[in-house]
């Protein structure tokens, strides 16, 4: 959700939290990032617990793969619904995903397919998998993938966050589940959420193999990276735009990457975050959903490509129907407002509203959890058929 967030947030909100690492080679920094969260995992900062939501803790390193959202598969069984951990190539880049399949999941038989794609500085094994689980819960077959140059995936250098890669990924996991023994191509539906909602709705401008299209919390990664969270930063833009082309510059001429965002934060910093979306967000990727491959950090020149994109230029090429959810009390919403004005052309278009929920708690929260589920459930059975 938060991946390269952190330097759009009002000046007033930071303390030490924003810095930019130099570093030649990936594996020093990737192991960084797993000792600095292992930190948090193992107790050496003191838990920011979220009511009702068990510490990451006791569920990381207890699950087999390492799922850590609140009814994660722990074994697959005959009947239930199963995880099937897959590898496939997308130009080039080992792509690692999960595949949920159904329960009673017959190959020879035909089913409808969801791709669902994580949020920034999200991975498959947080809420992206906590959906994909919910709708093979319902009946289809889902996908979810790490992105290129993240997670588990492959990609140098690492941790690049770029808007032509993301979407992309989507592309690909198209590309892999059309192809999985069971799916029908003709019933092929997509979720994107957070940042991932904006990929998604870029990508489905173009790829009419989705047939159906959703997202949750959108978040429009372009906008917020170019302007600001809230339009906090619009004074500087263009310094923000230098110093992007520095860090591009540096690597070119040395091999050294500068990455920008968080690798650790206190609970007091945590505290003192003003904003719902920023403070909730470091609770649930530092606290009780943390995971080691999961990180803030990404590559600063990434800027060069994000801060000149725009999740909702040319919304009037979607066709498709959508629905697009939001947190009634999420300080994201305007984004998800935004890009639904401007879907003149989907075939049909809902905005469903999570009375009370913020942006995060869409992640996790079991009540609206569950209203998500039933709401895209229903889309997806009424427009895959």
């Amino acid at each position: 959700m938060l991946l390269n967030n952190l330097t759009d947030m009002k000046p007033r909100i930071f303390f030490t939290i924003v810095f930019f690492l130099a570093v030649t080679h990936s594996k020093p920094l990737a192991a960084q990032v797993a000792n600095d969260q292992s930190k948090i995992a193992t107790g050496h900062s003191k838990e920011v617990v979220m009511a009702g939501v068990q510490p990451i803790s006791s569920r990381y390193s207890q699950n087999p793969w390492t799922l850590v959202y609140e009814g994660a598969i722990n074994k697959n069984e005959k009947g239930k619904v199963n995880i099937h951990p897959v590898t496939y190539q997308l130009n080039g880049i080992a792509i690692a995903a999960n595949i949920y399949t159904p329960s009673n999941y017959d190959p020879s038989k035909r089913y409808a397919a969801v791709v669902v794609a994580h949020p920034n500085g999200g991975i498959k094994e947080q809420t992206a998998g906590l959906y994909a689980q919910r709708l093979a819960e319902a009946g289809y077959i889902s996908i979810v993938a790490d992105a290129a140059y993240q997670g588990a995936s492959g990609g140098e250098p690492r941790h690049t966050d770029k808007p032509a890669n993301r979407v992309e990924d989507i592309h690909g996991m198209a590309d892999f589940i059309t192809q999985f023994a069971g799916v029908d191509p003709n019933r092929l539906g997509v979720l994107g959420i957070c940042g991932s909602g904006g990929y998604t709705l870029k990508a489905v401008q173009s790829d009419k193999r989705f047939k159906a299209v959703a997202t949750l919390s959108m978040f429009n990664s372009g906008e917020v990276r170019r302007n600001g969270f809230q339009n906090a930063q619009l004074a500087t833009v263009q310094k923000r735009l230098q110093q992007a082309a520095d860090a591009r510059a540096k690597e070119k001429a040395t091999g050294e990457v500068m990455y920008s965002g968080v690798a650790s934060i206190t609970d007091e910093e945590i505290g003192k975050t003003s904003t719902d979306l920023y403070r909730e967000g470091y609770e649930y990727y530092y606290r009780t959903h943390a995971h080691p491959n999961s990180t803030f950090l990404y590559t600063t020149s990434s800027h060069l490509d994000l801060m000149t994109w725009d999740a909702t230029t040319q919304m009037d090429l979607i066709d498709q129907p959508l629905l697009m959810i939001a947190g009634s009390k999420a300080d994201t919403k305007y984004m998800t407002d935004e890009a639904f004005e401007k879907a003149t052309n989907a075939k049909s278009k809902e905005l469903f509203l999570l009375e009370g929920a913020t942006h995060i708690q869409t992640y996790w929260k079991q009540e609206y959890v569950n209203k998500a589920i039933d709401k895209l459930a229903c889309f997806f059975g009424k427009h895959l058929q």
